[in-house]
This record gives structure tokens, C-alpha cells and sequence, in this order.
């Protein structure tokens, strides 16, 4: 399995609206993009968030579900609204689920 994470910082003047509508699209994808297992997407309340608006994570089969997803065109609907309401940076971790990172306990 293959997890990925984004955090994305859009700039002042996007609404809550617009950050719901976001989620909602987002969110909507597992049902469409074959090979995701889960996804979750929130707006950060974190005081330590550093400018960074909202988190996702979606865990993925494996990494040839992972290199579909970018360019599925359900995915690039939801990276053209990114953009159009407002991305300012955006931040990706992609890293394999592996008994390792079950297991490790130090």
C-alpha cells in the first residue's frame, strides 16, 4: 500500500465555501478513481500549521494506483478548481506502508 499526503496553502481571500466545496469534490474521488483505498481531507485548525489551509491523505493499492491518480482526469477537475479558487503552495509525501512502519517501535 501506498499512502500519500498533501498539505495545500491557498491564499487570504479563498471562503470556507470554497474550502467545503474543495473537500466535497475531493472526497468524492473513491468512488471514482479505481485503487484508492482511503481518503480524508480537512480544513487544519492546527496553530502550528505554518500557512498550510488543508490536509489529505489517500491510501492507495499500491504505487501503479498512485501514478493513475495524478493525471485521471477526475483528479486534474479537482487540481484545475485548486487553482481557480486559489492554490498558493502546495506540499506531497508519497511514501510506501510497509511492516516496517507498522511495526517499528522505536
Amino acid at each position: 500500500m501506498v499512502e500519500h499526503i498533501v498539505l495545500i496553502k491557498l491564499l487570504p481571500n479563498v471562503t470556507k465555501a470554497q474550502k467545503e466545496e474543495l473537500i466535497r469534490r475531493t472526497l468524492q474521488l473513491k468512488d471514482i478513481i479505481p485503487g484508492i483505498i482511503e481518503i480524508q481531507q480537512g480544513i487544519n485548525f492546527s496553530n502550528r500549521n505554518k500557512g498550510y489551509d488543508i490536509g489529505l491523505t489517500v491510501r492507495f493499492e499500491d504505487r501503479t494506483s498512485l501514478e493513475n491518480y495524478g493525471p485521471h482526469p477526475a483528479h486534474q477537475e479537482i487540481f484545475a478548481y485548486l487553482k481557480e479558487i486559489g492554490l498558493e503552495d502546495i506540499i506531497i509525501v508519497d511514501f510506501d506502508i510497509n511492516t516496517f512502519s507498522k511495526g517499528c517501535t522505536q
